[in-house]
């Protein structure tokens, strides 16, 4: 990958990367630095990824760097004090989006990452596959096992709105 490449990767990827993690981790500063993290380690080895291949390795990159931080989180913070927030939290929504968020909330990682790769994003499941390192039907299964949770967390929409 030559320099040119890398930067136009920077201009077509970062946007879609940064949602992408922003949506996931919802804190914008963490979700900058996971960025120029994936960046910073695609250009590490820039000289073995073709320019075919770096927007893949951008996401994997980026997916793998966004779990360790999640995981760091949770070491950090413990798992007993997100039960207390989910435990104690009113849910007075204001809007749908928020409706939308909590529920997503409620997915594990890999269940939140691959549906909204696939929904929000628009990736094709062998995209998906290749970022979360999955093959296509495991990508299918946890898409629709994370749709089905979602559905069963909202129930109807009239009882919401």
């Amino acid at each position: 990958m030559t320099t040119k490449d890398f930067n136009q990767c920077v201009d077509t990827h970062a946007d879609g990367i940064y949602r992408f993690i922003l949506k996931n981790i919802r804190d914008e500063d963490a979700a900058r630095d996971i960025v120029q993290d994936a960046y910073t380690k695609m250009w590490e080895k820039h000289e073995n990824i073709t320019a075919r291949k770096s927007k893949s390795y951008l996401y994997t990159a980026a997916y793998h760097t966004m779990i360790d931080y999640i995981r760091k989180q949770k070491r950090f913070f413990g798992s007993d004090a997100e039960l207390e927030k989910q435990k104690s939290y009113e849910h007075g929504y204001s809007d749908l989006q928020e409706v939308l968020h909590e529920a997503l909330d409620t997915l594990n990682e890999v269940q939140k990452s691959v549906l909204l790769l696939r929904d929000y994003e628009g990736y094709s499941y062998k995209e998906i596959g290749e970022i979360v390192d999955l093959n296509e039907s495991q990508v299918k299964v946890y898409i629709y096992r994370a749709r089905v949770s979602m559905k069963k967390y909202i129930g109807s929409m009239e009882l919401v709105i």
